[in-house]
């Protein structure tokens, strides 16, 4: 437009009419499109827009002198507008007809000399030219556009699949940590809560004796503790038969929810083992309250939810199993321990009435059972407060051999020497059970050894760990130990096996005994050599 306005100078100097309105129609339509430019949308319209354009450049050239005119230029913009409007075979379409056409009313009005033929065969050419730039120009523009586009889509997807797999790998983390079905579920709820806007959740749990679901955590809705099958949403029974997370984007009439309130809700099977063990039903008070994308979240929540679930329900049923056995082994230590001593004092008592009846002196003996008694009630004492002695968020390992150590020296004449790290822990499960095995070998020092030092070594890096209690006792053969568990080796392995370590005892008789517990998750662990069996070795 600026060329073309130069080359008109001298035309609207001279006062032509034709040039001065043609070039104000230029100026005022190129300011117009400078504020309004077209847009073409493949439409009609659109195309429409595009031939007028031309249409006027071609008139306003026609009028001027054809391809002598100042405003010859100007048809350039148009054939490049139509270009990069509809590609390359568009604009050589219209750059053609824009050459036919100013051309031959050109040689009409001129005549064909050989300077006129030129003068339109070098513009026909440089308009083809333009137009040929300006289609590939719009090939190659149309194709980084769409580049462009796809790579914003891939983006848009790949940041919602980091988002979605970012939230999901938080609850693998958090739900399957902890095997408490209380902890469980209040995890459930908060992790849910942070990926999901709801109204109202039930969780629910198969009783494997009737077929019956128990709603183990609800919460903005009043639901039964018991539900038959038949009784159950809608939605959860089309999941139950499905296996996938039924989305309801209204829920009204016979398909409504737990939720009297609720419009919308997302329904799933918490699936462990290959079998179905649990529902969860997620409810909103809005209809169409979830989009697509929260039951994708809801679909990748459920697997791990199930599994934690699954886990918590097991470990319950073999804490119960765990606590008969450990009420056994009490049983036994107090049977070991204090039932010896209240034996004793019930042989005595039977001495003092016999020597009673003979009428012997009875205050020396009275005051040996004085004695034995306060003997026996430190005794019981001792043995209630290493019952309750335990591992703790507060109390670490280290810690409590160091407390324990010192007790047992109170009333034994063993020496201890301790080399315990006070840094990293273990999980609290296994740190618990790393120091039962260590009271059991102390406990087996303190009672059979005839040990005068005991060194323990405790190394723990968080993850790794190994715990050593060593006498310099008389030891023991190997098969010569009396029954299977006298020495508590039974109760020391099934500890060791129920947190993944190795349990090692070395002893020989005159040269002491040695218990190692190391516990590597890189490792599994070996069959601990059985020392009452034929495994004991130095």
């Amino acid at each position: 437009m600026a060329i073309s306005l130069l080359l008109a100078g001298s035309d609207v100097i001279d006062g032509d009419p034709m040039v001065i309105g043609a070039a104000i129609a230029a100026v005022v339509y190129a300011t117009l499109r400078a504020f309004r430019p077209i847009i073409y949308n493949n439409d009609t319209a659109s195309l429409l827009r595009v031939m007028g354009d031309v249409a006027l450049h071609v008139c306003l050239v026609s009028m001027t002198g054809f391809w002598a005119s100042p405003l010859a230029f100007t048809l350039i913009n148009a054939v490049v507008v139509a270009g990069f409007a509809r590609g390359f075979a568009f604009a050589m379409r219209v750059a053609t007809t824009c050459a036919l056409s100013v051309s031959a009313a050109s040689l009409v009005v001129a005549g064909r000399t050989p300077s006129s033929l030129r003068e339109a065969m070098t513009w026909s050419g440089l308009i083809l030219l333009v137009a040929a730039v300006a289609g590939q120009g719009r090939r190659l523009s149309g194709e980084a556009e769409r580049e462009r586009v796809l790579a914003l889509d891939r983006l848009g997807r790949l940041a919602d699949a980091n988002a979605l797999l970012f939230s999901l790998h938080r609850v693998a983390q958090t739900l399957p940590a902890s095997l408490d079905m209380s902890d469980v579920l209040d995890s459930t709820v908060n992790r849910l809560r942070g990926l999901v806007d709801f109204d109202s959740v039930a969780v629910l749990l198969l009783d494997d004796t009737d077929g019956a679901w128990q709603v183990v955590r609800n919460e903005g809705c009043h639901v039964p503790v018991r539900i038959p099958t038949d009784d159950l949403p809608h939605g959860l029974q089309e999941a139950i038969l499905s296996g996938t997370v039924e989305h309801r984007r209204e829920l009204e009439g016979p398909d409504a929810g737990f939720d009297s309130r609720a419009r919308s809700g997302m329904y799933a099977t918490l699936s462990a083992r290959g079998a179905v063990m649990g529902l969860i039903a997620v409810e909103a008070r809005s209809a169409g309250g979830f989009q697509r994308r929260d039951a994708d979240l809801l679909a990748g929540f459920v697997p791990p939810l199930a599994l934690a679930l699954d886990n918590a329900r097991w470990f319950a049923r073999l804490r119960t199993v765990g606590a008969d056995e450990e009420r056994t082994r009490i049983a036994r230590d107090l049977h070991d321990r204090i039932g010896q001593s209240l034996a004793y004092l019930a042989f005595e008592l039977d001495r003092i009435i016999t020597r009673h009846g003979e009428g012997d002196d009875l205050g020396p003996a009275l005051d040996h059972l004085r004695d034995d008694v306060r003997g026996v009630i430190r005794e019981v004492r001792d043995t209630l407060y290493d019952l309750r002695t335990d591992v703790s968020e507060d109390s670490s390992l280290a810690e409590i051999l160091g407390r324990y150590a010192d007790r047992v020296s109170d009333r034994t004449a063993l020496h201890f020497t301790i080399n315990a790290e006070h840094g990293s822990r273990l999980p609290l499960l296994q740190e618990r059970e790393m120091w039962r095995i260590a009271q059991e070998a102390i406990t087996n020092i303190e009672r059979h050894a005839r040990a005068r030092n005991v060194d323990i070594t405790w190394e723990c890096d968080g993850e790794r760990a190994t715990i050593t209690v060593a006498d310099d006792g008389v030891g023991f053969e190997a098969g010569r130990s009396g029954r299977l568990d006298s020495y508590g080796m039974l109760g020391m392995r099934e500890r060791a096996s129920s947190i993944g370590a190795a349990l090692d005892v070395r002893s020989t008789p005159g040269h002491g005994t040695s218990v190692t517990c190391m516990l590597d998750p890189a490792r599994p662990a070996r069959p601990s050599p059985d020392p009452l069996n034929g495994g004991a070795r130095r």
